[in-house]
């Protein structure tokens, strides 16, 4: 896909997805290419205009987190 002439890979996030829902949220939209523990600054600063970022609750028009969440660690 081009944007403003720029080749971009749209990419789905889930943000502050905790349990089930995580599975709910995968076979509507797919497996993200980005798991955000919250909405934070970190978070907001990773989103392209083209991306899709799905929320356990909440919107993106909610006030981000002063605190970055930690990173997801696959593999536990």
């Amino acid at each position: 896909m081009q944007i403003d002439g720029e080749d971009v890979s749209p990419a789905v996030h889930f943000v502050a997805f905790r349990g089930d829902e995580y599975w709910s949220a995968v076979k509507l939209w797919g497996r993200p290419a980005f798991i955000h523990r919250r909405w934070d600054q970190r978070a907001r600063r990773e989103l392209h205009p083209a991306d899709t970022v799905v929320f356990a609750k909440g919107t993106s028009q909610d006030t981000p987190s002063q605190f970055n969440g930690a990173d997801i660690e696959e593999g536990l």
